[in-house]
């Protein structure tokens, strides 16, 4: 008998960066994603299925995501970074062979060669140049659930204008619908980052934002765009109050607790709840999957988890010339000057233990809570993709592996969100506190002394669009003028792209993330300064056409956009 389900969540997202830098830092995030984590991922599933076995992963994607994955100019990007990465190897294959090195030194730079020669290859003819394609094949047959993101993953609880979470995540179903051919059901809100109703205002003094004012909570913007379900951390479901539970769907009633033993609620993250700022539900719910904290660390953390075995490919040491990879983990706290060279022969063992060790816990957990409670738990573990491949290089046949053991499980077999929505059905409703998944489940990662400079930029830009676009409100037949204020509103989503504060705060990027948040952030006010201008003289000059050309070309996202979109009152 079935104790419970795995819940894998994979969360894909990368910021805008096609003609926005090269190395160390732009369109290479996106090369690397692709050829060490979409591509080996994809790989892995449809191997699965090709053994019948579905994979039932849940992947997000974010809209600014899909757009780079199908721009046009990207193929021919890829497949010049692929080349590249080869020629490399094949340089340093000759340097090495001429210096002397260690054959399995000189083995290793051939190991490069056919692997990257291995994913242009995927990329070309197994997957025709479209990993989203991909996906949505895999989606299509129920292999995959894929649901959305913000459309630039802007950090919704802090953003100062309501119409600014109703633009992000309008565009997020528009472009999730353009993409896979239906309407999402879920949505990673970015970051976790959650924010309930109550009376609010910003912490930096930007008029009228820091007016007090009642706030909706993010759940009852997800219920009026028909997105059922997000992800929460473990530390917000624990500090979240239990408000009551369904007993009638169809009339959407709440029996709200009134005896002491039904108020008994257990904070465990096995268990499904409903969002809601308060007992009024019908303003709006959202089911939310809880992160198990615990289960979650034994992957993700480098210190005690899995990617820390010392016979895996070491992400940081890097030979100079080539910047390819050649050492393994050896020991985590060692220093690079003792890194020892990679074997990938020696990793396949270490992954099927691991993945039997994981199936262990995953097994333990669900059926000491079953056993304990009666109740078939979830267990969720959300994480970044780019973990499987990029930062963790054996990660995709770790997952392989998970994936393999658990068919066989008699225990705990693998659910989509959907899925394990419609099995549970759950009946509880939590108040969830405000937080996020980064430090301190709060704000601090995105909002502190050195990002306030960005938020006070991102509120002024959002009085000054709210501002002028009711000035030309009645001039939307003036081509030109919608066609500028679109472009602008693209600016200003891109610069509302939590990426940069989070770039800040760890330093990984910092002036990289610092110059592309005033670089939009100009590039939006001098797009409202041609509107002004045409207001006023009904005339631009080539300069000024060619300034809006250039910003179309550079940041030419999302063409389904439309301006009413800004002030959308969903019917």
């Amino acid at each position: 008998m079935q104790s419970g389900s795995y819940v894998l969540i994979l969360h894909t997202h990368l910021p805008w960066v096609i003609h926005h830098g090269t190395y160390p830092h732009g369109v290479d995030w996106l090369n690397e994603a692709v050829a060490e984590c979409y591509i080996p991922l994809l790989n892995v599933f449809n191997d699965l299925l090709n053994e019948g076995i579905l994979p039932k992963v849940s992947i997000d994607i974010s809209p600014v995501l899909c757009e780079q994955l199908e721009h046009p100019d990207f193929p021919a990007i890829f497949e010049n970074y692929c080349k590249s990465k080869i020629e490399l190897a094949q340089r340093d294959e000759k340097n090495f062979t001429d210096w002397g090195y260690h054959p399995h030194h000189i083995y290793l730079t051939k190991y490069w060669q056919n692997w990257y020669s291995e994913r242009l290859n995927d990329f070309n003819h197994k997957y025709s140049k479209s990993i989203i394609k991909a996906l949505k094949a895999l989606q299509d047959i129920g292999a995959i659930e894929v649901f959305t993101c913000a459309a630039t993953h802007g950090y919704l609880p802090l953003l100062g204008d309501d119409k600014s979470i109703e633009c992000q995540i309008k565009l997020a179903v528009e472009n999730y619908k353009k993409h896979f051919g239906r309407e999402p059901r879920g949505i990673w809100l970015p970051e976790c980052a959650y924010r309930p109703s109550y009376i609010w205002k910003t912490l930096i003094p930007v008029n009228p934002y820091h007016q007090e004012r009642l706030r909706p909570g993010l759940e009852q913007f997800l219920a009026r765009f028909g997105l059922n379900y997000f992800i929460t951390d473990q530390n917000l479901l624990e500090r979240s109050v239990p408000l009551g539970k369904f007993v009638d769907k169809e009339k959407y009633l709440a029996d709200f607790f009134e005896k002491p033993e039904d108020s008994n609620f257990d904070f465990n993250p096995l268990r499904l709840v409903n969002v809601a700022s308060s007992e009024k539900v019908e303003y709006g719910t959202a089911v939310a999957f809880t992160r198990h904290q615990m289960m979650s660390m034994q992957v993700w953390s480098g210190d005690i988890g899995y990617p820390a075995e010392p016979d895996y490919l070491d992400f940081h040491k890097r030979h100079l010339d080539s910047m390819l990879r050649y050492w393994r983990v050896t020991d985590r706290k060692a220093d690079m000057l003792y890194k020892t060279l990679y074997y990938p022969e020696w990793t396949a063992k270490k992954i099927d233990l691991q993945a039997n060790h994981f199936i262990h816990h995953l097994e333990n957990t669900l059926n000491w809570y079953f056993n304990q409670t009666g109740i078939r738990g979830t267990l969720c573990t959300p994480f970044d993709t780019e973990l499987f491949g990029h930062w963790w290089f054996e990660g995709p046949e770790f997952i392989r592996a998970v994936i393999k053991g658990l068919h066989f499980s008699p225990w705990v077999k693998m659910a989509t969100c959907s899925e394990e929505i419609f099995r549970v059905d759950p009946d509880i409703i939590v108040k969830l506190p405000e937080g996020s998944w980064g430090v301190n489940n709060n704000h601090d990662v995105w909002s502190n002394p050195e990002t306030l400079w960005t938020w006070e930029a991102i509120y002024n830009d959002e009085k000054r669009f709210n501002e002028l676009i009711e000035i030309v409100k009645n001039r939307r037949n003036n081509e030109l003028i919608v066609r500028i204020m679109t472009q602008a509103l693209r600016e200003l989503l891109l610069v509302q792209s939590s990426d940069w504060q989070f770039l800040i705060y760890t330093k990984s990027a910092k002036d990289y993330a610092e110059q592309r948040f005033f670089f939009h952030h100009s590039d939006f006010n001098r797009l409202l300064d041609l509107v002004e201008k045409l207001l006023q003289s009904n005339n631009l000059t080539k300069e000024d056409l060619s300034f809006l050309q250039e910003c179309e070309k550079r940041n030419s996202l999302f063409p389904e956009l439309q301006l009413d979109w800004w002030d959308f009152t969903p019917r």
